[in-house]
């Protein structure tokens, strides 16, 4: 079997109006925006609307990227939607958001692999559209993380933000596209970055939700220091599997978690902070978002142009990690 090449055809974002400063969250816990930004370099982050949830959050941005790749709702095969804060636990969001679009023929499920879920469910479209098996993958990252913040706690109510990106993914000519993929996990830090209630282990009850068990918990040291090692190795082994040199790099997309850790996988690949897109003083950390929305801000910002190569990588709670090399 000849197997197809397989890229991204075009990119949407959606990010909510309401916007939350240090300065208002100077006014909810004791913290302050010195401390914020030179610690996480985040300056604000977008709130969804009340009445939002991720699937709306995720069905605009996907109407803008199947409109700018100039295809219709019944051109999409498949709607992939990583999340962490879906609607509800079923029926997936991504099926929510196929009755938005009335993408009737397509197929959908949801992708569950935190922060790094984008990357994840880009090697998924890329499998399915590169052995023939579909034409159109929508891949959407999509998350409303207020609503699992705890805004009592100064150490993780700083860092998240809500919105949604998406691509489309389809075939394209031999010498572009996805170039490599690298996918990792390590179960063992599953207790370093979670949410215990609501599953199986933990049922929602009073105590679950008095005990606070419905919000993150993160042990942020630990995260960071596995962060600080992971971005770089896990974007320098993409590299290595596409036969690519750290000097051939274009642009850089990581996942918008925290500036340190950004700024660690930049000097890694020894490159100029000019080649890595860094939005999160606009977004804090998205999750499974943060990823196609800075990529989309880059395409809108003339920063990528054809034959670029381009270093997608992320990490994430499980532990998960992944990267990706896509010439555009």
């Amino acid at each position: 079997m000849t197997l197809r090449s397989v890229g991204i055809l075009a990119t949407g974002k959606y990010v909510p109006e309401q916007i939350l400063t240090n300065s208002d969250l100077e006014r909810m816990v004791e913290t302050n925006d010195e401390w914020i930004v030179s610690r996480t370099g985040i300056k604000e982050r977008r709130i969804a609307a009340e009445h939002e949830a991720t699937s709306d959050l995720a069905f605009e941005a996907a109407k803008r990227a199947i409109a700018a790749a100039n295809l219709t709702v019944d051109d999409i095969d498949l709607i992939i939607v990583a999340t962490v804060t879906p609607d509800m636990f079923f029926p997936s969001t991504a099926c929510l958001v196929q009755e938005k679009l009335g993408a009737n023929r397509a197929a959908a499920f949801d992708l569950s692999a935190a922060c790094s879920g984008f990357i994840y469910g880009l090697s998924v479209a890329n499998s399915m559209i590169a052995t023939g098996m579909y034409n159109h993958v929508l891949v959407i990252g999509a998350e409303t993380l207020s609503r699992i913040t705890d805004y009592t706690d100064r150490n993780t109510c700083i860092l998240f933000g809500d919105g949604a990106g998406a691509v489309v993914v389809g075939e394209v000519e031999q010498a572009r596209g996805f170039k490599s993929f690298e996918l990792g996990a390590d179960g063992s830090g599953s207790e370093l970055l979670k949410i215990s209630g609501g599953g199986s282990r933990l049922p929602a009850s009073q105590q679950s939700v008095e005990g606070k068990e419905h919000y993150i918990h993160m042990a942020g040291n630990d995260v960071f220091k596995f962060a600080v090692r992971i971005m770089g190795s896990a974007a320098e082994e993409a590299l290595h599997k596409a036969a690519m040199n750290k000097e051939e790099v274009d642009l850089l997309i990581p996942h918008q978690a925290n500036i340190r850790i950004i700024q660690s996988a930049v000097n890694r690949l020894h490159l100029s902070e000019e080649k890595a897109m860094i939005n999160i003083s606009k977004y804090g950390n998205m999750s499974a978002a943060s990823i196609p929305v800075a990529l989309a801000e880059a395409v809108e910002e003339n920063r990528v142009k054809p034959g670029d190569k381009l270093v997608f990588v992320g990490f994430g709670g499980g532990l998960t990690w992944g990267a990706a090399v896509l010439v555009w």
